[in-house]
């Protein structure tokens, strides 16, 4: 039965991911599950993420994708560790997917982790990999229906980073609804507009992250 095999798949996956979130804690190690869509700025916050707080917290980055390496090449100019993956079709990354990555890292000298995920609203939200939480970027291209159209995702986030802000005047878009229609999800969301590109409210996402990992570290 369809339902069953499915339901199998994810109870799987979730022993993984357990298993490697065991590990991660025994480490310290802070791991976030980057998620959105093709084309939300994924790879852009992480670059200016890594950029701004590398000297303060050692990173590591997984990139997943279905093709190319062109988004590890990317990241890989800062000087910090990343490992690609491609799922060659698969749309999310998955526990078993993260685990064989890990004899590429050196946990002990790492203190954040971040998984950026498969471009995609949808699977990646139900698949954990082990992390700490999930955290998701809406641009504010894609319109403010994204919350009630794929609600699983902002209900397992923790963390919305509402991107693309200085395209605002040129857009049909609401913030407000956004904020009203994610909370209605998840009243528990913590939220951040920025700009990737003008560096728009980046500060207070940079500082939160800073002291959330370092708070994690220090557990």
């Amino acid at each position: 039965m369809k339902i069953s095999v499915i339901k199998n798949i994810l109870e799987a996956n979730d022993r993984i991911a357990q298993e490697n979130r065991t590990i991660f804690d025994e480490k310290g190690l802070m791991v976030i599950n980057l998620m959105s869509s093709p084309g939300a700025g994924k790879t852009c916050l992480l670059e200016k993420t890594v950029d701004a707080l590398k000297d303060d917290l050692r990173i590591g980055v997984i990139e997943g994708d279905v093709q190319s390496s062109q988004d590890a090449e990317r990241i890989a100019k800062s000087g910090i560790p990343v490992v690609q993956i491609n799922t060659g079709g698969a749309c999310h990354l998955d526990g078993n997917m993260i685990r064989d990555t890990f004899q590429e890292f050196n946990f002990d000298a790492l203190d954040l982790l971040v998984v950026e995920n498969v471009g995609n609203l949808v699977c990646p939200a139900e698949f954990k990999v082990g992390e700490d939480f999930k955290a998701m970027i809406l641009s504010v291209t894609e319109g403010d229906d994204k919350p009630a159209k794929y609600p699983l995702m902002f209900h397992e986030s923790k963390v919305l980073l509402i991107n693309k802000i200085d395209l605002l005047p040129y857009v049909d878009c609401s913030i407000e609804k956004i904020r009203e229609e994610a909370l209605k999800i998840n009243p528990h969301m913590i939220m951040f507009e920025i700009s990737c590109k003008t560096g728009e409210g980046l500060e207070a996402w940079y500082a939160w992250l800073k002291q959330e990992t370092k708070s994690r570290r220090s557990a």
